[in-house]
Parts: C-alpha cells; sequence; structure tokens
C-alpha cells in the first residue's frame, strides 16, 4: 500500500526530468537556441559586408552600361585590362626590389 502512494509522484518527477533535460539540452533547447542566436549574430555581420561589396560592384558596373557610360571609367578598365597607355601619358615605373631569397644573391 506504501509503495502504490509513492508511484505516480516518481512517475511525476521522472517525466518532469526527462522533459526538463530536453529543455535544456534538447536539439531545440535552450542550449541550441543560443549557439543559433549566436551564428545569426555572425552571419548577419557577413551579410552587411557583402552587401556593402554588392552595392560598390552594381555601382562600377552602372558606371559601364551604354546609356550611362562614364568614358573615365571605361579607359581605366580598358588600360588596366590591356596594360597598355595612352602616348600622351606620363608613366612612371616601379623599381623592383631584389629578393633576397632569389638566385641572383650573393653568396
Amino acid at each position: 500500500m506504501r509503495f502504490r502512494a509513492f508511484i505516480f509522484p516518481l512517475l511525476a518527477l521522472g517525466v518532469g526530468g526527462y522533459f526538463g533535460y530536453h529543455l535544456q539540452n534538447g536539439d531545440h533547447g535552450l542550449t541550441a537556441q543560443a549557439d543559433l542566436e549566436g551564428r545569426r549574430d555572425v552571419l548577419e555581420g557577413e551579410l552587411a559586408g557583402l552587401q556593402e561589396i554588392r552595392q560598390r560592384i552594381e555601382r562600377d558596373v552602372a558606371l559601364l552600361r551604354p546609356e550611362s557610360l562614364d568614358p573615365d571609367m571605361l579607359d581605366e578598365r580598358a588600360r588596366a585590362i590591356l596594360n597598355l597607355a595612352h602616348p600622351d601619358d606620363l608613366v612612371l615605373m616601379k623599381r623592383r626590389q631584389p629578393d633576397p631569397t632569389g638566385p641572383l644573391t650573393k653568396r
């Protein structure tokens, strides 16, 4: 008779403990939620950086569209891609520093 009086409270404690454990440590528990919020913050920062890069690229592309072609932008890109200069341009050449680990170093 005494044992029967403790069955329901023991079962209730067991079920409560089970759900309490999974509330904290389960796949959708409080620990998982905190991890997801931290990941969200990191990804929002990454998204902001990527949106800034996209805006810069879109601005550059808009300058190269035929209806709003910027001659300076076109000239700059063509010279950079073709590695050419106009005959009237002043070109300054940088002298390369010798590589200390290269084959022409003194022994």
